[in-house]
């Protein structure tokens, strides 16, 4: 009666200790900001991105793109890239360790048994002339120990660890959305670089046709011989531009197979037409208030900070004092059969109390270190959430600049054919010169290949915000 009691007592200790408040400070997260936008006065605005408290598009962002091209190699870029598996096997890892962690606050129990021979010297008892007999000993039994965690220095370590797992989920999620804006980035590239490389292909047709136009001439008496000379400059020169613009275009479809989690030999990138991508004429987008909790830096940089003040608890745990409880029950016989029998039975039940008295000072400075870690995160965190606004802003004001660029570049490319045209009839009728047409040709070239490249600019700034954003990107349909 007196162990059962003894038993239940200590029982009833433990589970009342167990429910005592953990020491140190409990998380909060930090509070939303107060600002309400994102540009600076005097920034250039686009009435593309609209600021919308309900923002979020519908489905996958690239999808407003409108390439099938794209969405298929978006779908193989999320299955298969191999720094996203990288982060979800990492993912996978804390959250066990989470699990490993909390199983800590539980008592655990362990079974042992033992078998063991003995030949015992009888002589050396005092006795003589009796043989040394040989004996099996024989014993199984049941150990328990339960950390009681009276000031929560456990349960503020799984508690930092279940954070350190969220962490490293906001770090897969932020894993996933990089690796959209790089796809569809490198997408927009491939494109970019094959219209730039037509409108070349097509200066050096315009090169070769002006050419043919001027030997006609030459033969009919209207120009001079160094005309010709003239214009194979001009072909060459514009010839040799397209050997770079194809090197890039290989690096570019390289990077891409990459990026799918293929090797180049392996996987074939599509060929992106310019033409085949669409700009949304809206792009919804976040309030800053907002933004802090669905951005996966952000929310990482939080669950960081949440890390360290949890880590101020377990520092502070351990300037108090910590009980333990163990028991333990042990089955000895010497004949196998005996082993279960009351007889052969014994057990101990026992508590002991650590409390740190000296270590010079060393537990206080290992919590003065975890505030300190705690403030590095809450700067950290003020940090990634300045950066997001800033990114946010750069893209919004680029976006507008693109659109004037593109205005004022269609406006030059216009005027320039018109130039053109007007030059080759003179010319054909004896009329202008073959200067005239080569400065304004030279001319439309340059305001073709700048068109397409800020379309191909406003293209992926347009992903880039998207990505700033933290635009969905799970809802991926194959």
């Amino acid at each position: 009666m007196n162990r059962t009691r003894l038993t239940a007592g200590a029982a009833a200790v433990a589970l009342a200790l167990a429910g005592c408040k953990a020491v140190g400070p409990n998380f909060e997260p930090p509070a939303p900001p107060a600002t309400s936008g994102y540009l600076m006065k005097g920034d250039a605005q686009t009435p593309t991105a609209q600021l919308s408290p309900d923002a979020r598009p519908a489905g996958a962002w690239w999808k407003s793109f409108g390439s099938a091209d794209l969405d298929h190699v978006m779908d193989r870029a999320l299955a298969g890239n191999q720094t996203v598996a990288q982060a979800n096997a990492s993912l996978e890892r804390l959250r066990q360790l989470a699990i490993a962690q909390h199983a800590q606050q539980k008592p655990s129990v362990d079974l042992s048994a033992q078998i063991a021979g003995e030949r015992i010297n009888i002589q050396s008892l005092g006795f003589s002339g009796f043989p040394n007999p040989t004996i099996g000993l024989y014993s199984v039994g049941l150990n328990v120990n339960y950390d009681v965690d009276v000031f929560g220095g456990l349960r503020r370590r799984t508690e930092a660890a279940i954070a350190q797992a969220e962490q490293q989920q906001r770090q897969a999620d932020a894993a996933y959305l990089t690796l959209t804006g790089q796809t569809a980035t490198a997408a927009l590239q491939i494109a970019t670089l094959r219209a730039q490389i037509s409108t070349t292909e097509q200066a050096v047709a315009d090169d070769q046709r002006l050419l043919e136009l001027v030997h006609a001439a030459e033969k009919a008496g209207g120009a001079a011989p160094a005309g010709a000379v003239t214009v194979q400059v001009q072909l060459a020169q514009d010839e040799a531009l397209i050997p770079p613009l194809r090197a890039q275009l290989m690096q570019a479809r390289h990077g891409l197979a990459q990026l799918v989690g293929e090797a180049p030999a392996d996987w074939t990138a599509p060929d992106f037409d310019l033409a085949s991508f669409s700009a949304p004429a809206q792009i919804p987008v976040t309030l800053p208030s907002q933004l802090v909790r669905r951005r996966p830096d952000i929310l990482a940089a939080e669950s960081n900070l949440h890390v360290a003040t949890a880590d101020i608890g377990v520092a502070t745990a351990a300037m108090y004092p910590d009980i333990k409880i163990s028991a333990n029950i042990t089955q000895t016989a010497i004949p196998p059969g005996n082993l279960l029998t009351y007889g052969a039975s014994g057990w101990t039940l026992a508590s002991g109390l650590t409390y740190p008295v000296f270590n010079a000072g060393r537990l206080k400075a290992e919590k003065a270190a975890a505030v300190a870690q705690m403030n590095a995160a809450y700067a950290q965190y003020r940090g990634t959430v300045l950066g997001a606004f800033t990114q946010v802003a750069d893209v919004m004001s680029a976006i507008a600049e693109d659109e004037a660029e593109l205005t004022a570049l269609q406006t030059a490319e216009d005027a320039a054919a018109k130039s053109v045209k007007n030059d080759e009839v003179a010319f054909r009728l004896g009329g202008g010169s073959l200067r005239d047409i080569l400065d304004d040709r030279r001319k439309l070239y340059l305001a073709q290949r700048a068109r397409v490249m800020a379309e191909g600019r406003r293209l992926a700034d347009i992903a880039s915000l998207y990505v700033a954003t933290a635009s969905d990107w799970r809802e991926v349909k194959s």
